[in-house]
Formats: C-alpha cells, structure tokens, sequence
C-alpha cells in the first residue's frame, strides 16, 4: 500500500502510525480516550525551519492563532516565530499568555467591539483597522488610557489572489477598507493624532501555486507604495498576507516554497528603493500547523447496507466540519484517512467513516480504500492541524467534545 503522501511524515511503529514519536494506540491512552486532536511538535518545528531556510532573512513571519489557538500550540509557536496574528480579544489574550512582545502582536479582523479595540489600545499591540468606525473608537480609548494608538490599515486591494481557496481581498469585501478609500483613512488618522505604522493587505488563502502568490506579493507590495505617499509617516509595516497552501487531495502538488523564497528576495530589494524603513511580514496559519496534527476517532460500529460497509465512529463534523467537507468545499473530497492501528494491514476495503450525528452530512470518508476495521479500531485524519476543533461547531447535538494534545 503506498500511503498517502500527508500520512508519510509520520512514522509507523508496529503497524500504527506514530505521532510525536507515540503509536497511536498508546497516544489514545494517553490522551485519555477517543476523539482527539493530537499535534506533532517536531513537524512544527520542521515547518519553520523550512520556511527559514527559503524565505530571505529580511522577512518577519508571523503566526495567524486562528489556525490553531490551542494554548499548547501558540506558545510553542511563540517560541519560532517574529509575531503573532489574533483575530478576536479572546486569541488576544492567549497570544499575551504566552509572553510575546505585545509589539510583535497584531490584531485583524472586521468587526471589533469597542471593548476589543480598547483591549488592544491597553495592550499596546498593532491594531489593523478595518473600517472608519474603528478610528474614533480608537482615538478615544487613547486618550482615556493615556496611551498611544498603534494603527496600520487593512487595505482591500483592487486585485485578487488568483486560485486561492478563500478570497480575502478583491472586490465588494468585508475585509479591510478598499484601496480607493485609504486616502481619506489616512487623513482621518493624521487628523486624531494616532501612531500610524504601515498597512496590512491580505488577498487570499489556501494557494498551492507559487505563480499566483508571486504575482499578488508584486501587485501588493505595489498598492502600498502607491499608498504610502499619502500616509502621515513613512511606513514601518507591511504585511503581505499569507495564502500558502497545503494539499488535501489526491492530485494536489505541494507548494514550491523556495520559488515563492526566490520571488521574495525580489521584493525586498524593491522594497528598500521604495519603502526603506518598513519591516516585510508574512503571516502565516494553515501552512504553519495544518500538516502537523491528525483527529483521531474510535469505530464503535461496524454496519452493513446494501453492499456497503459503514464505519461509525464516536467523532465527526461536530468535531472536524473541514473533514467532512462542510468548510469551504464546492465538491466534497476525502481528506486522507487511514486506521491508524491496522496501517500495515493487508487485509483491504472500501469503506465509508460515518460519525454518530443524526444527519448524511457527518461523513468523514466516503468510500475509500481502508484496511478493514472493527469496533475498538482508531480512525486517524491527517492534514488536522488547521481550522480543526475551533472551527466546528462542537456543541451541535449534545454530544462530547474532544480533547487536544501536543507531542
């Protein structure tokens, strides 16, 4: 059996696959029981130091916490990373907890409350302001904390990320303030008195083709050098988004990170000729921790219709909504699914993985290749690393959570 390539960075030991060096099995014990999200340590590490080795040393990178903000996970990443990236007060606080600069931390997201804003105004982080609403908000939570406001703003640009899973920027959006009304944005600031640090211009996520983010990093790094002639101090910052991606499905090519590397080192030579004092950052989430975790579930039936095996386990879409292809698929596709204790097996099947919620949806495979399972045997999907636990919705159903671990 050749296995796929996501399940081939974790090692196999006696026939189950091992995460952190730990055989699934006793990982479950462990852990305490089924369902769980468990994150390989090292892989993370090994994410970075890639990502080190190919991007040139002039680039910041930072953690987007929304990808995964277990604890565990964030401060392990503090401890790799130049920043952190939080998207509510609530990542905020954890991003605090794990002792980052708040200098290194910023804050993106539409739709801030006034107490999030003055949180962020309290902890002297980088706020990426994305509407004028916010502005005010700001300016007064200033002068009642008798601190100074750190803004930079969230452009949407004029252009998209092309063949990128979400699109972040681009036309009519939620996100960010459009290129065309930044000029008044920034007057707006001048006028309030807040410390203007840079932009913030994110087109899209989940790309797997370097072409595409070559082109956006040029077009973007373009829009704000444009942009910075109106601004009311030269640019400190300036955050070019993300979007790597990784792959989930047969036929997906993993993507060409030292060509993306190569195309940086251009952009900062550019850079320096047309905003000399501003720091590059890429943030980055999924690409970061999305192939170092796995869900694991237990069979705890083995069913029979019409000529097809169901596999019904004690986890689901309550658990891992992007594993059932509720989150963001146009067309379900399986992610890569093994039993993670029967990994040498001989013995093969076609086979769906189905939870125990009453609706057709919960499905975390749908007729696949599996090596035939019985109640008490542990259902692994790799590629859990990302948008995993926190991006589904636990509660549905009343029935248990699950738990996390780091390795």
């Amino acid at each position: 059996m050749n296995r796929h390539t996501a399940a081939q960075q974790f090692a196999v030991l006696n026939g189950e696959v091992a995460i952190g060096g730990v055989p699934v099995s006793t990982l479950t014990e462990r852990v305490g029981g089924t369902p769980y999200y468990a994150y390989d340590r090292s892989l993370l590490t090994a994410r970075v130091r890639l990502l080190r080795e190919a991007l040139p040393p002039e680039i910041s990178l930072h953690y987007a916490i929304k990808a995964n903000p277990m604890p565990a996970v964030v401060h392990h990443m503090r401890g790799l990373v130049d920043g952190l990236d939080v998207a509510s007060g609530g990542e905020l606080m954890v991003a605090l907890d794990t002792g980052m600069d708040p200098r290194c931390i910023s804050f993106a997201g539409p739709g801030k409350s006034e107490a999030e804003l003055t949180q962020a105004v309290a902890s002297g982080i980088l706020i990426n302001v994305e509407s004028m609403r916010e502005l005010p908000v700001l300016a007064n939570a200033g002068q009642r904390l008798g601190r100074p406001v750190r803004v930079a703003l969230r452009v949407n640009p004029d252009f998209e990320l092309k063949s990128s899973g979400m699109r972040m920027g681009g036309g009519p959006k939620q996100f960010g303030i459009d290129a065309e009304a930044i000029p008044g944005a920034l007057d707006e600031i001048r006028q309030l008195g807040l410390a203007f640090e840079g932009f913030h211009i994110f087109s899209g996520s989940q790309n797997l083709r370097a072409a595409s983010i070559c082109e956006a990093l040029t077009r973007s790094l373009d829009l704000a050098s444009r942009l910075a002639a109106d601004a009311p101090s030269p640019l400190k910052v300036l955050n070019l988004g993300g979007g790597f991606g990784i792959p989930y499905f047969p036929g997906e090519q993993a993507l060409d990170v030292p060509a993306v590397g190569a195309h940086l080192r251009e952009i900062v030579a550019q850079s320096r000729r047309t905003l000399p004092q501003a720091e590059l950052v890429i943030e980055l989430g999924r690409f970061l921790v999305g192939e170092a975790g796995v869900y694991v579930a237990r069979v705890v039936d083995r069913k029979l219709s019409r000529g097809e095996v169901f596999l019904v386990t004690d986890g689901g879409l309550h658990h891992h909504l992007a594993a059932s292809g509720n989150f963001g698929q146009v067309i379900r596709k399986n992610y890569p699914v093994e039993i993670g204790n029967r990994v040498t097996s001989q013995e093969r099947e076609v086979a769906s993985v189905v939870g125990p919620l009453c609706t057709p949806l919960d499905t975390l495979a749908d007729r696949m290749d599996l090596a035939r399972a019985q109640p008490g045997d542990l259902v692994v999907v790799y590629q859990s690393g990302a948008y995993g636990l926190t991006a589904s919705p636990s509660r549905f159903l009343g029935h248990p959570g699950a738990r996390e671990a780091l390795i």
